[in-house]
């Protein structure tokens, strides 16, 4: 067996319409799906809910589902805000600029450009709290091919220590230099 693409990736929200019209909206994704079931197809519980999706472009679905009769939502207390998110590439650092400036106009509060070498990232959070990132590649092929060759090392290293391995830090070095 081989994955071809993510099918679809699944979050909670709290109001599906809010949700669907956000997406919509600030990142022009479209509404491509709903589905609404009194009990749940895979446990056959008795719980209503509201499961829409949305066009996260090259065939990717983003969905939600809607829970009216479960305790509000909440966020892991032991995972820092920043760890989870929902990331799209764009197609240029650019349209990272124009999409912050006109969330901004809308009142959206935008982190970033955040460059991380091999891509520029923006991040805001959508109405029911989750953090989305858009992120435009900036690597050239040399970096691709030296991140490439170390990934195992890196991955090795980092479970034998659970220290960042130094392998990558041409990434962050010029950073630290003040470049």
């Amino acid at each position: 067996m081989k994955i071809q693409r993510i099918h679809h990736v699944a979050y909670r929200c709290r109001d599906a319409r809010e949700t669907v019209n956000w997406y919509r909206e600030h990142l022009g994704m479209e509404f491509v799906l709903a589905i609404a079931e009194d009990r749940v197809p895979s446990t056959h519980e008795a719980d209503p809910y509201m499961h829409v999706f949305l066009d996260a472009g090259g065939g990717n679905v983003l969905a939600f589902f809607e829970l009216p009769n479960s305790p509000a939502q909440g966020r892991d207390p032991n995972t820092p805000e920043w760890v989870q998110h929902i990331a799209f590439k764009v197609e240029s650092v650019a349209a990272l600029e124009e999409t912050k400036a006109r969330l901004e106009a809308r009142g959206i509060a935008v982190l970033g450009p955040t460059d991380h070498t091999i891509f520029q990232s923006i991040y805001f959070f959508d109405p029911s709290g989750h953090r989305v990132e858009l992120a435009a590649d900036t690597a050239t092929a040399e970096m691709s091919a030296r991140l490439d060759e170390v990934k195992w090392q890196m991955l090795e290293e980092w479970s034998r220590t659970k220290r960042a391995p130094r392998h990558a830090a041409w990434m962050h070095e010029r950073e630290l230099a003040g470049g």
